[in-house]
């Protein structure tokens, strides 16, 4: 067991020291962390909309970067994790020492995921410390929920993107298919498909339970709810809503849905990696 520990580490060890050399991780850093350095220079905690200020409106804000950057950042630099490797004969090189596929893919999986959370943990960190100095009204309560909705958002979406990456054979094939995935889930099913279900007269519990299967809609929808507890924001939607699973019964449904998605396409990426040709 504590061999196994010792190898699953190593593994996770030697792919965070080479997401953090590469440009994109800088890069993504610059982003997340930027955003906030610009948010709170733009004066942004000193405007209201819709009822949000201070703090809260800086969050609201952010969420709206991270459910349109965040995911695109996760599936492009994990679709390659486990493709990329096999193309460039470092999967190769990987299975001639006594390393178990599982160590390696899990690895693999636990290294992303560090490596892209931690960045954006720690601008919301520094938000924090600044909105404490500027002595801002920090809501503890909704930012503890708010670092689980984002931990089991990149959590849904790393497990998408092994998922690819353990099914396509090119990394031109994993990057397209990514960014397919994300204009689906981000324009499609919440424009396209509820405009003809409206067109068809679907009921409307119908047309709701649909668009929250999208993940970033279910993101969206409960951190919205953090701030805004009668939803207001997204108007007659939110009855049906909350009538059918209350403000509690949602917020832990928008944590359990992402991370339940996320292990199931982790585990059907581990079960096609394990049994697909490796090299």
């Amino acid at each position: 067991m504590k061999e196994s520990f010792n190898i699953l580490y190593a593994v996770s060890l030697a792919d965070i020291r080479e997401s953090v050399r590469a440009k994109w991780f800088f890069l993504y850093s610059l982003i997340f962390g930027g955003a906030i350095v610009l948010l709170f220079a733009l004066g942004i905690t000193e405007s209201q909309v819709l009822g949000f200020t201070g703090l809260s409106r800086l969050l609201v804000t952010y969420i709206q970067l991270c459910v349109a950057i965040l995911p695109i950042f996760i599936l492009i630099t994990t679709v390659r994790a486990v493709v990329g490797d096999r193309e460039s004969n470092v999967l190769e090189y990987f299975l001639s020492m006594p390393i178990s596929l599982g160590a390696y893919f899990w690895g693999k999986l636990l290294a992303k995921f560090l490596v892209v959370f931690l960045p954006v943990f720690l601008a919301l960190l520094g938000a924090l410390v600044w909105g404490g100095i500027q002595t801002l009204n920090i809501p503890w309560h909704s930012v503890g929920y708010y670092i689980l909705l984002l931990g089991t958002l990149t959590w849904c979406f790393l497990g998408i993107g092994m998922l690819i990456s353990s099914l396509v054979r090119k990394q031109e094939w994993a990057l397209g298919l990514a960014f397919l995935i994300w204009l689906v889930l981000l324009i499609f099913i919440d424009i396209v498909m509820i405009g003809v279900l409206l067109q068809n007269q679907f009921q409307e519990k119908i047309i709701i339970g649909i668009s929250l299967l999208n993940p970033l809609q279910t993101f969206r929808t409960g951190a919205i709810l953090l701030f805004d507890p009668d939803l207001s924001a997204i108007g007659p939607a939110s009855y049906v809503i909350l009538d059918a699973l209350g403000q509690n019964g949602f917020l832990a449904f928008s944590i359990l849905y992402p991370l339940g998605l996320g292990w199931i396409f982790s585990w059907l990426g581990y079960f096609i990696f394990k049994r697909g040709d490796l090299v």
